[in-house]
């Protein structure tokens, strides 16, 4: 697999995982209309590749992401309303992108997690944050509005949390985003951080990734089609991968008592 070039991204493919770091940090990693079109190539380049078992996606220097970049922003001015739509609308391709995504999407969150990065983390598997991490949504500060998170948000949190944070563009830190719900892990320093990043990779190996994607396509379609059709489709997805190479392999290792191909 050949990784595209990036000029905003630092890309590092190790061991089936690929870790993505968001690489602006003098603009504590706003999301330009050229990072968010790198992202999207890098999605797409890997999510047919049933060899990169998990995306590990990080800012540089200390932060995670502050939100939309202004200059962008800016200069869309001029160009009129119909800019402003396609550069909008280009960022919630993104979120349906990166939230379809069948590898593991994991985001590791420290210091500014806003706006743009707020959504970019409510759309990932698994998130793990600083307990320092400062998260809000400060669009309405602006006199704009969190157009494209919004429903990824509510999603995530649910409508009254997100509603509260919307109308009031509140910080908070880790610790309030784990009550929340928003990310799954708030630990206390950078050490604490990458063991706990270990510690979910491993466990990702574990699952054959096949039968991951399947599943997270399954729960994905579970919070908004009709529940008969939803289980209709999920026996067809069981006699399939009961069947297959992976089912196959996971009985075989579970009966001679063994690690799977996929975890070894």
């Amino acid at each position: 697999m050949e990784l595209p070039t990036t000029e905003t991204l630092l890309l590092a493919l190790e061991g089936g995982v690929l870790h993505v770091t968001l690489n602006r940090p003098d603009s504590r990693n706003a999301m330009s209309l050229a990072m968010v079109q790198e992202l999207r190539a890098v999605l797409a380049t890997v999510g047919g590749d049933q060899s990169v078992r998990a995306l590990v996606l990080r800012g540089a220097g200390g932060h995670f992401c502050a939100g939309g970049d202004i200059k962008d922003m800016a200069g869309a001015r001029s160009k009129g309303v119909d800019a402003y739509r396609e550069l909008n609308r280009a960022f919630g391709s993104l979120l349906e992108e990166a939230q379809a995504a069948p590898l593991v999407l994991i985001a590791v969150l420290e210091g500014a997690v806003l706006g743009g990065g707020f959504g970019l983390a409510c759309v990932s598997d698994i998130a793990i944050a600083r307990r320092d991490a400062k998260f809000g949504m400060p669009e309405t500060t602006l006199g704009i509005l969190p157009a494209q998170i919004a429903p990824f948000v509510a999603k995530r949190i649910g409508l009254t949390q997100a509603r509260r944070l919307a109308l009031t563009a509140a910080r908070f830190d880790g610790s309030e985003a784990e009550r929340l719900g928003l990310v799954h892990f708030c630990a206390a320093d950078d050490a604490a951080v990458e063991q706990r990043l270990a510690q979910v990779l491993e466990q990702v190996r574990q699952c054959a990734p096949q039968a991951n994607a399947a599943t997270k396509a399954l729960l994905l379609a579970s919070d908004s089609e009709p529940l008969g059709a939803v289980l209709d489709h999920a026996a067809e997805l069981f006699a399939v991968a009961v069947t297959g190479e992976e089912g196959a392999e996971g009985t075989l290792a579970f009966v001679q008592k063994r690690a799977p191909k996929w975890a070894e």
